[in-house]
């Protein structure tokens, strides 16, 4: 049976503040159902959420993509709370966001920290200066203007729940969502949240360079599968100049002296030509086939939303 508020608390090692967090998501959303996924945590973490009133769930593929994928397969809901277990997001932001999703006004609500205190509580200047990086990447590339990319704290729909397929297993998770919901048309609201840092004794799991490497990575391979006619068009126009750096010299002699003298130029020159202009086909083609994804995609939201 569908419930109407699932709160979804994906949890490694926050046996400091998950208590702290089931409460207040319990007393500022007493007919939610919330949901705490364990994520091989060490320290007593699921015990202290199901004391505190929380229903545990097991992950056991390492990584908040992995945890992701098993919320939305496994709970039925019509409004999806997502949220961390370190305590740094307000539960008075939560009753407007499922509202949001439950008046039909979003299928993902995203609270946005980087328009409150994100950038005066957060102590690691490099995740600032990442955010800030990837916030201007995705909203270049795909033309939007959302104003915090990576946020963890979001609401979400059945539909949306139940059509986004995870492909990340860590914490790039966010990114991907968030380019899913631009690219298949999903309405997107956002709310300022009021951010504060981990308390102390509690350790953030986000590896600054490492992770940050995977999200970028991510992007990139996004920006190609999602807009593969513009992703091929700037390879085939970089390979197309190089090209022209090789024969240009070539002809200009040719056309001086009436000799080749620099046939293996020429030739290199030419193969780098024939692969400008094999990737601007190959980006017509795909450009084709994600058109034919998105109709596609957009039946079968279609008939999930008749089934109901």
């Amino acid at each position: 049976m569908k419930s109407k508020i699932a709160v979804l608390i994906p949890c490694y090692n926050e046996s400091k503040t998950i208590e702290k967090v089931v409460k207040d998501y319990k007393k500022a959303l007493p007919e939610a159902d919330i949901y705490v996924y364990d994520n091989n945590s060490t320290d007593g973490t699921a015990e202290i959420a199901e004391k505190a009133g929380a229903i545990i769930k097991h992950e056991y593929r390492q990584g908040k993509g992995n945890v992701i994928r098993s919320m939305f397969r496994q709970i039925d809901a019509d409004c999806y709370l997502m949220v961390d277990g370190d305590d740094t997001y307000p539960a008075e932001s939560a009753r407007e966001m499922c509202d949001l999703v439950l008046e039909r006004k979003a299928d993902m609500v995203v609270g946005d920290r980087l328009s409150s205190t994100y950038f005066t509580e957060n102590k690691r200047p490099f995740h600032n200066f990442g955010n800030r990086i990837v916030r201007f990447l995705i909203n270049k590339l795909f033309k939007n203007k959302i104003k915090d990319i990576m946020t963890g704290y979001r609401a979400f729909s059945y539909e949306f729940a139940k059509t986004f397929p995870v492909l990340s297993k860590g914490f790039e998770i966010e990114t991907e969502m968030t380019i899913h919901a631009v690219d298949k048309n999903f309405m997107i609201q956002e709310i300022p949240v009021t951010y504060r840092d981990r308390p102390e004794g509690s350790v953030s799991k986000l590896n600054t360079y490492k992770d940050g490497f995977k999200v970028l990575k991510l992007i990139a391979t996004l920006f190609k599968e999602y807009k593969p006619f513009f992703f091929f068009n700037i390879v085939a126009v970089l390979l197309a100049i190089i090209s022209l750096i090789f024969v240009v010299p070539v002809f200009n002699e040719y056309f001086q002296t009436g000799l080749v003298l620099k046939f293996p130029t020429l030739i290199v020159g030419g193969f780098v030509m024939l692969a400008a202009i094999l990737s601007f086909v190959c980006g017509v083609i795909l450009d084709v086939i994600v058109k034919k994804h998105r109709q596609l995609f957009e039946l079968m939201l279609n008939q999930l939303k008749k089934e109901e």
